[in-house]
C-alpha cells in the first residue's frame, strides 16, 4: 500500500511539473510603471493638494474649539450654571463638528477616498487593459506584481514586462 502511495504522489509530481513549464509567466513592477506615467503623478500631486486643503481646514476647526474649552476654563467661575451647561454644549457640539468634518474628508467612504478612486481607478484600468493586451500577444498566462511580492527572491529580467507595458501606455 506504500508503494502506491509513493508512486501516486510521484506521478502527481510529474504530472505538476510538466503541467507548470507549459505555463508562461512574466512580472511587473507596478510601483515603477506608476512612477513613470505622468497621469499618475499629476493625480497624486491633485491628491496631496486637495488632502493638505482639507488637513488645514480640519485643524482650523480643532483650533476654535480648543480656543473655546479654553476660554471656557477662564471664565467658568464667572459664569452661571446655565451658562456653563450652553458653554459645555457648545464646546462638545464643536468637537462633533471637527469629527465629522474628519470622517467627511478622511474616512472610509470621505471625499479623499472617492476622489482617488475616480482619479486613479481610470489609471489602475489602463494599466491592467495593457497587460491583459501584452499578455494576450505574447500568449504569456500569467503576471505577477513584483513589488506586491514579498517571497519573490529572485526574478531573471527576462521576465520583466514593465517596460513593454509602459510603452503599450505610450509612456516615456
Amino acid at each position: 500500500m506504500k508503494r502506491y502511495t509513493i508512486l501516486f504522489f510521484a506521478a502527481l509530481i510529474a504530472f505538476g511539473t510538466t503541467f507548470a513549464k507549459d505555463q508562461s509567466v512574466a512580472f511587473v513592477d507596478m510601483s515603477y510603471i506608476l512612477k513613470n506615467l505622468p497621469q499618475y503623478e499629476q493625480a497624486n500631486e491633485q491628491l496631496t493638494m486637495l488632502s493638505k486643503r482639507w488637513q488645514k481646514e480640519v485643524e482650523a476647526a480643532q483650533q476654535e474649539a480648543r480656543v473655546m474649552a479654553t476660554n471656557y476654563q477662564t471664565e467658568q467661575i464667572f459664569l452661571s450654571e446655565t451658562m456653563r451647561a450652553q458653554r459645555e454644549q457648545e464646546i462638545v457640539k464643536k468637537e462633533q463638528e471637527v469629527l465629522e468634518l474628519k470622517r467627511k474628508y478622511f474616512g472610509q467612504e470621505g471625499e479623499l477616498y472617492k476622489k482617488r478612486e475616480a482619479l486613479i481607478k481610470p489609471i489602475q484600468d489602463e494599466i491592467y487593459n495593457a497587460i491583459q493586451d501584452l499578455a494576450n500577444e505574447k500568449r504569456i498566462d500569467v503576471v505577477k506584481d513584483r513589488s506586491a511580492d514579498p517571497s519573490l527572491i529572485y526574478m531573471s529580467s527576462k521576465l520583466d514586462i514593465s517596460d513593454q507595458v509602459l510603452h503599450k501606455l505610450g509612456a516615456k
